[in-house]
């Protein structure tokens, strides 16, 4: 039997995701209570210019007081779209202490204060839901949390900006440079008037510490993440990708040591073989592929970005806890018994395409190879290419750590006959 008495949802924010989840929760109103056995009523939405007119929400719901709203007591679950680390995170945890439970879509604070976050709610027996901070629309947080819960996960690697790839692409497609790629991506909407917190990598960042320590059971901060943005990335290297069979995407990696005592969490440019299924996504879409013991290889695919998908995954957990509400229950909470130390970047293990540029000259080959063997850094191929006293030299590696790959180019920097490293680059999903 559905209860006649309606779940008061509060929405903090009403920009291009708020309104959307506003106008599914209005269109959708009755599929959303068969489903979760129970009307949805949003009952206030905290916006910071209330005289605004927003199609579709009654005025008398709108307030400029986000803090009030969430204390009102009456309130059963407060979705927060509204990005940042403050008001955001006192809001949340007032939220807790009033007896409301949380949908929240904002990656920057879950990575910066998840843990604290999932301990207030933890605390006042409530649920703290999050499946829009990764991905948009694609089922992921959940995935990774419930139904892999009974598996071991060894890798998540995955495209989760939706506008570094379509900047990435427009490089592979078309070889434009990247001012040219990000300037178009600029003038469709898939990159901010300033794009840094996704071209230098800051919004993945977040989002691979979010997957990583729900997928190792462990606590990983926005700061154990290992960060670099895709600006350097040019023709050439798309060029040297292409001659190997790959193309260059940012990509977010969690994975754990061979070992299995510690993991590592980073976010960089990286080729990846043509066959491997990353290296098909397009456009703006986000793709993660995860790694596990007993279920081996998964992939999840679709729009990771947008009003509309990511309300759909707002809705999806505002669902989920409405039914935890009704049953009295709460959700599964933080998990991180396994608390895996996480390591830096020098320890991580990959292969490497590193172009020099050199003299051309005879001995400069066996030059640079005797630089790889002092450091222990095994060469799988060599290209050279030169003219008129200069050449270009493309050096592929098997797998060495970074450190060491780090002390060779440094070692390689002091020969008389490099004259400078034209790019470094991760090859990655081999």
């Amino acid at each position: 039997m559905m209860r006649t008495r309606p779940l008061k949802v509060a929405l903090l924010g009403c920009g291009v995701v708020g309104s959307e989840v506003a106008r599914i929760m209005t269109t959708h109103a009755d599929d959303l209570a068969a489903r979760i056995g129970a009307p949805v009523e949003l009952a206030g939405v905290a916006v910071r210019r209330p005289s605004k007119v927003r199609e579709g929400i009654d005025p008398a719901l709108v307030t400029s007081d986000a803090t009030a709203l969430v204390k009102r007591g009456d309130i059963d679950v407060v979705v927060e779209v509204i990005g940042g680390i403050e008001p955001a995170r006192t809001l949340i945890t007032t939220a807790f202490e009033h007896g409301a439970s949380v949908v929240s879509a904002n990656k920057a604070l879950l990575a910066q204060d998840g843990a604290a976050l999932h301990a207030a709610a933890e605390q006042h027996g409530r649920d703290l839901y999050y499946e829009a901070a990764v991905a948009g629309a694609i089922p992921l947080i959940r995935p990774l949390r419930e139904s892999l819960a009974g598996d071991k996960v060894n890798r998540v690697l995955g495209i989760v900006n939706g506008t570094t790839n379509f900047i990435l692409d427009k490089m592979d497609s078309t070889g434009a440079g990247y001012q040219e790629a990000l300037d178009e991506a600029t003038a469709l909407g898939y990159a901010e008037a300033d794009p840094t917190a996704d071209v230098e990598g800051f919004d993945a960042a977040a989002k691979a510490a979010i997957l990583a320590g729900i997928a190792f059971h462990t606590r990983v901060r926005l700061d154990d993440v290992y960060r670099e943005g895709m600006t350097e990335v040019t023709a050439a290297d798309f060029a040297s990708a292409k001659e190997m069979g790959c193309t260059i995407k940012l990509l977010a990696i969690c994975e754990r040591a061979q070992d299995g005592e510690s993991v590592t969490a980073r976010v960089h440019p990286a080729m990846i073989p043509l066959t491997h299924p990353l290296a098909s996504v397009r456009g703006a879409y986000n793709a993660v592929f995860v790694e596990s013991d007993a279920s081996g290889q998964l992939m999840f695919y679709g729009p990771g970005a947008g009003g509309a998908p990511t309300a759909s995954a707002v809705l999806g957990d505002l669902v989920a806890v409405c039914r935890n509400r009704l049953s009295g229950a709460t959700g599964p909470g933080e998990s991180a018994y396994a608390a895996l130390p996480v390591s830096g970047m020098g320890e991580v293990v990959t292969r490497y395409h590193i172009s020099l540029d050199v003299a051309d000259k005879p001995g400069v080959l066996a030059q640079v190879a005797t630089v790889f063997s002092e450091h222990g850094v095994s060469i799988d191929t060599v290209r050279q290419q030169g003219k008129d006293g200069e050449a270009s030299l493309v050096v592929v590696t098997h797998r060495a750590s970074d450190a060491a790959l780090n002390g060779t180019v440094e070692a390689l920097r002091k020969l008389d006959t490099v004259r400078g490293v034209a790019s470094i680059m991760r090859v990655e999903g081999e």
